[in-house]
């Protein structure tokens, strides 16, 4: 199996403005150069809004479009949540676009309560593990980073690269962001790679950024620093292998 070169996006957020993100990451894509994968925030099209009613989207439309042109013309899948609008609910929606058109779904699980998300946007239902270039790669979105029984669950059904879009606020970031990523790879030796939204927002709201990725002995290899920016790194599955076969805690679970 080969190894697999992964690339984050970092970059602040146009509020509430669809069509400048779009155009934003758009040219930002064009800077990376040859990738695998490319990973976008939490709602990178609209900042982590509770304005559904007016900002969300049917699928197969603009941001489906968009994603599917990008993905079509770098050879890369590309990965980033926005806001889906089916059948009069409203999702905060990762969508997985391959080169090609096939794409897969995963609907937030953990809607934020504390900015009251759950009022707003419907909980998703299902996990999703996908294959790409014979890796199992697994999307969460941001809330669900402090629920670890569901990692271990994807852990169990073969998943060897957990993705979590986000967009943490300063407040918790600077305290939580590292020490939970760190746990989430350690414990499930798993890569953990974490795309941030970074800037400041309307109603004081700040996002941390640090996207990073995290290896499976919890080692984080690549970090983006407090600005517009992005992050890449090789992936490499026999060092994940014997990092499992040194300590097969995922074998000795007793509960």
């Amino acid at each position: 199996m080969q190894d697999l070169k992964i690339t984050i996006i970092q970059s602040d957020i146009h509020w509430e403005d669809i069509g400048a993100n779009l155009a934003m990451f758009e040219e930002k894509i064009w800077q990376i150069g040859q990738t695998d994968v490319i990973v976008l925030p939490e709602m990178f099209t609209t900042g982590f809004t509770m304005k559904a009613n007016k900002l969300g989207e049917m699928m197969n439309m603009r941001t489906f479009k968009w994603m599917k042109q990008m993905a079509d013309q770098t050879g890369a899948l590309i990965l980033g949540s926005f806001i889906a609008h089916v059948h009069e609910r409203y999702y905060n929606r990762l969508l997985w676009m391959e080169p090609g058109g096939a794409f897969k779904t995963y609907d937030k699980r953990h809607l934020f309560r504390m900015a009251e998300e759950q009022t707003v946007y419907s909980q998703g239902e299902s996990l999703l593990i996908g294959h790409w270039k014979g890796w199992r790669i697994c999307p969460l979105i941001c809330y669900d980073l402090r629920f670890p029984e569901l990692y271990r669950a994807l852990v169990s059904r073969g998943a060897n690269v957990l993705l979590v879009p986000a967009a943490f606020t300063l407040h918790t970031g600077k305290d939580h962001w590292h020490p939970l990523l760190r746990a989430r790879a350690i414990e499930s030796q798993a890569y953990v790679i974490a795309a941030a939204q970074w800037g400041k927002h309307p109603r004081g709201r700040t996002t941390y950024g640090h996207s990073l990725v995290v290896d499976p002995w919890g080692t984080v290899i690549a970090e983006a620093s407090d600005q517009v920016g992005f992050v890449s790194a090789t992936l490499d599955l026999a060092y994940l292998e014997r990092v499992r076969a040194a300590i097969p805690c995922l074998e000795h679970r007793c509960l």
